[in-house]
């Protein structure tokens, strides 16, 4: 299975995302109201990159509470790693696992229509195996 079955049912319009010029204050704010981890981060209509609790985190480390004044643009993981909708799930888990992240924005002809996290590829990869062997049952019970 291929990731454009999985951001299929998603509206792209519903993707919440951050532009660059915000502030780490307000990117923040906007992750606990959404109950979320990762944002895209826009500019010029475009993902310059993605802000999530990691970057917070070691901006909180390094240079404490001020750190929340500045631009997330200044402060967020860039450039972004991407993946096209026709990336199959194992490659998309392969490079989220060698690249130790866990968001990507899915592309299509230079437009973001998905932003998935590893959970999501894990649900729906569960999700197939889980039908497969639902499949599998008849077939084993009669042989």
């Amino acid at each position: 299975m291929d990731i454009a079955r999985l951001v299929a049912a998603r509206d792209p319009a519903d993707i919440v995302t951050c532009p660059a010029g915000a502030t780490v204050r307000q990117a923040v704010q906007l992750l606990a109201e959404k109950r979320i981890g990762a944002l895209p981060v826009t500019s010029g209509g475009e993902v310059a990159g993605i802000f999530s609790e990691r970057d917070v985190l070691y901006r909180i480390a390094d240079e404490g509470e001020s750190c929340l004044e500045r631009q997330v643009g200044e402060v967020m993981t860039s450039p972004a790693v991407t993946i096209s909708a026709d990336t199959g799930f194992i490659e998309a888990l392969a490079l989220m696992t060698r690249r130790r992240i866990r968001h990507l924005p899915v592309m299509s002809n230079g437009a973001m229509v998905g932003f998935i996290s590893i959970g999501d590829i894990v649900k729906a990869r569960i999700d197939e195996i889980s039908a497969e062997a639902e499949h599998m049952r008849p077939y084993i019970q009669t042989a």
